[in-house]
């Protein structure tokens, strides 16, 4: 059976962000998961959300999909428009990655995720990214 433990963390600095921690399988059965804590965070006035796949073992195309759906979420639509006009690189300052497994990496890389998302080696580099 497919198991994800989602912890939830704010973190103060420049700007309030939000972590959700994953540790298991970013599969099919847990993608749902995963946007419903995104959303709710959201919806409890998030603004800023760094996802942590640093314990993610397994990452399937409906991860990927579940990683796009909260891309767009948390994009604000002025900042939508910028990446589907296509005059200029985009790179969202309002969700973030943390993935530091080079296999879940070359996953990102292959789907076309690094051209639209900033992508962090270690928690408190991609903290720190985050400004007003």
């Amino acid at each position: 059976m497919s198991e994800l433990k989602i912890t939830v963390s704010p973190v103060q600095g420049a700007v309030s962000v939000t972590i959700l921690h994953l540790e298991g399988n970013f599969d099919r059965v847990t993608a749902n998961q995963v946007i419903d804590r995104a959303r709710q965070a959201h919806e409890d006035g998030a603004r800023y959300l760094l996802l942590d796949l640093s314990g993610v073992k397994i990452l399937t195309s409906s991860g990927l999909l579940a990683i796009q759906t909260i891309f767009k979420l948390f994009t604000p639509e002025d900042e939508l428009q910028k990446l589907h006009d296509l005059k200029e690189q985009y790179k969202s300052s309002h969700f973030k990655l943390v993935c530091p497994d080079p296999k879940v990496y070359y996953i990102l890389n292959i789907a076309g995720f690094l051209q639209s998302l900033l992508i962090y080696n270690n928690l408190q580099e991609a903290i720190s990214s985050f400004s007003s």
